[in-house]
């Protein structure tokens, strides 16, 4: 045996689409009910374990040699749910890869796995099995009844004395039948895609990047459930208190209501047609009283805090960490890792300067005090999100980012010389700029120091061939359109090679779709192959876009379209063009460089990563400047890269 793909399907009381899998597994009351397997591609096999069937001999030993590569579509449900499983049922037999103290103990190795899901986000196709399945127009789909038979077997009907009840085959032998069926057909779509995907085969250092990743989802980070659940205890009773206010000053049944309250604003002479928070801001500057504290309540109550509190409380595991918050080439068209559960990636900065009294206070459920001292507890409660994420006892956090990583980068690729130069002097690219735009001195502080922000909203914006409202979004609603303009055409004055960059991509990309063959420029290598645009990156990677045409723009030009999935989450066509190429080659080697400083920092236990930011549980004795300057070595595909990586060490994780 060389291969072993599977499917399984399993029950438990709590909710993975809010728990993840971890927590799912976690539970006493999780169990595998089906798995169905292939060997070396040969017909699927289905165990029904639920009716007393046992898994074969070699089946279990396959499970934990790593000689043999196990696939599965999302594979990291199949590795984390089997290592559960075999934990209970065999503990003779399983084997983890790592130690009960570095929490990699309970599961299995992630070497040999290889995930069908990864391999398809790889070529730009969607992170579903259905969705790929439609795609590729596939004659073997995922079944549709699958839905409704997972509600039937694997969700609770009903809880008596505290204990979960469960659907058994018995209860309707048709249906099990069925899913017995859907089990099977699960296997058969995974093969069927492998089988159409097979020639343009996922590179072997992506799969170590997999299998890092996959580590780092095992170790999870420490919750403090102290802190976690006196903040929710907080947030519902001030919630409780601003909706009575809120009640008292416009008399309506249910303020919160969004259609409720804008009836009640158009009674106050204020019209809108959203409550959402840029639309109150705006209201907020011309109301006066009562409607500027009612839309002022409206903004506190707005805020999403508890939600992430209670993503914590529901994600977190019997040891009291909580796992599996990234995705794996979450974002297909960069490769960029995605959140879930948590969502890291989005999380509320803080700015109290007095963050750790502030925290202690929530933490030992003192709610007069916070809202003595502070006077919105809503936000307070926001800011203090990433200090529930903690080390354990004895240790400590070092957080390390690459500092202005896409700003250098997009220097490097272009051959932006003045930029690099700025870079490898240690200046401020914000200043750095605004001297090149205007042609004076700018110092933070000093010497010009108000051109700062000007250069600042520029560079934020005009990268990526970002025009007038790129500027405004970065901070630059302040100037008017005709000064902003003017500010964009002397950035791409400034920065003649990255403009160059970005018709330089796009023509070798219309070149590569129109005539279909290969072209290279700044190192990279465009090429069409089976109706798919790949644009080989310096690293060795590959982006993809899926059926690419040539199609006029509204601006009477020619600009690429091509399938993937839209902002609404939907299979689509989609249009790029010369910044947006640039942008997703520029983001994806970010990406790359992260992986790498992931790869020369695995020795260390990596517990997260933000972004261009990881976060390391480390021994107190742990020097961070070691930290930092193995961040910021350069792989040898890019020679000539001036990285930098800033870092700073915490007793609980924060923005610092």
């Amino acid at each position: 045996m060389k291969k072993l793909m599977m499917d399984l399907e399993t029950k438990s009381d709590v909710d993975i689409a809010k728990a993840g899998v971890y927590r799912y597994a976690d539970s006493p009351y999780f169990d595998i009910l089906l798995f169905a397997y292939s060997v070396d591609d040969n017909p699927v096999q289905v165990v029904d374990l639920a009716c007393g069937e046992q898994l074969p001999e070699e089946i279990l030993n396959a499970l934990t040699d790593d000689r043999i590569q196990k696939h599965a579509f999302n594979a990291s449900f199949e590795r984390v749910c089997l290592s559960v499983w075999l934990r209970r049922n065999y503990p003779e037999r399983f084997v983890s890869y790592g130690s009960p103290e570095d929490a990699c103990g309970n599961y299995l190795s992630p070497n040999a796995w290889r995930c069908t899901m990864v391999a398809a986000a790889y070529l730009g196709l969607p992170l579903s099995l259905a969705g790929v399945g439609a795609v590729l127009q596939l004659q073997q789909q995922k079944m549709s009844e699958g839905k409704a038979l997972i509600r039937y077997f694997c969700v609770p009907y009903d809880t008596v004395n505290g204990v979960p009840q469960f659907h058994t085959p018995a209860d309707s032998p048709e249906k099990w039948n069925v899913f017995r069926a859907y089990n099977q057909r699960d296997v058969e779509t995974e093969q069927a895609i492998e089988r159409r995907l097979s020639r343009f085969p996922v590179p072997e250092f992506v799969w170590q990047e997999y299998a890092l990743d996959q580590t780092v989802n095992d170790r999870g980070i420490q919750v403090d459930l102290q802190l976690v659940q006196q903040a929710i205890r907080m947030d519902a009773l001030t919630k409780d208190k601003l909706l009575q206010r809120m009640k008292a000053l416009t008399h309506l049944d249910n303020p919160n209501s969004v259609y409720q309250l804008l009836g009640w604003l158009e009674t106050q002479g204020y019209s809108s047609d959203s409550l959402g928070k840029a639309q109150v801001q705006e209201l907020i500057k011309t109301a006066e009283e009562p409607v500027r504290s009612v839309l002022e309540l409206r903004l506190q109550l707005s805020k999403a805090s508890v939600k992430k509190y209670q993503a914590m409380q529901n994600a977190v595991c019997s040891d009291g960490r909580a796992r599996g918050m990234f995705q794996f080439y979450g974002a297909n068209r960069t490769g960029r890792e995605a959140g879930r559960i948590i969502q890291l990636q989005n999380l509320p900065q803080n700015h109290l300067p007095d963050l750790e009294a502030a925290r202690e206070l929530v933490k030992s459920g003192n709610l007069e005090a916070v809202e003595l001292l502070y006077e919105d507890v809503p936000d307070t409660l926001s800011q203090l999100i990433r200090t529930a994420f903690v080390p354990k006892p004895g240790y400590k956090f070092l957080v390390a980012d690459f500092s202005a990583i896409e700003a250098r980068v997009i220097a490097w690729l272009a051959g932006e010389t003045w930029r690099m130069q700025a870079f490898a002097a240690g200046k401020d690219i914000y200043c750095a700029s605004a001297s090149k735009i205007f042609g004076v001195p700018v110092v933070k502080h000093g010497i010009n120091g108000h051109l700062r922000q000007k250069g600042k909203v520029a560079e934020l914006a005009c990268g990526y061939g970002g025009s007038v409202g790129a500027m405004k979004a970065m901070g630059g609603a302040e100037m008017s359109d005709a000064e902003l303009k003017q500010l964009v055409t002397d950035w791409r004055t400034a920065s003649p090679h990255i403009v160059q960059l970005w018709w330089d991509v796009e023509r070798a990309a219309l070149t590569a779709v129109r005539e279909q063959l290969s072209t290279e420029t700044h190192g990279f290598r465009f090429s069409y192959e089976a109706g798919i645009l790949f644009i080989r990156l310096l690293s060795g990677r590959r982006l993809a876009y899926v059926k690419p045409r040539i199609e006029p723009n509204r601006f009477g030009g020619d600009s690429i379209t091509y399938e993937g999935i839209g902002t609404n989450r939907k299979w689509e066509r989609l249009e790029t063009y010369s910044g947006k190429l640039v942008e997703n080659i520029v983001q994806a080697t970010a990406r790359d460089l992260l992986f790498y400083a992931m790869k020369n920092l695995s020795r260390y236990f990596m517990v997260g990563h933000v972004h261009d930011e990881i976060i390391l549980e480390c021994p107190k004795d742990t020097k961070l400047e070691e930290i930092c300057q193995q961040m910021a070595r350069t792989p040898d595909w890019a020679n000539g890269l001036l990285l930098r990586a800033d870092g700073y060490e915490c007793n609980f994780y924060k923005k610092d």
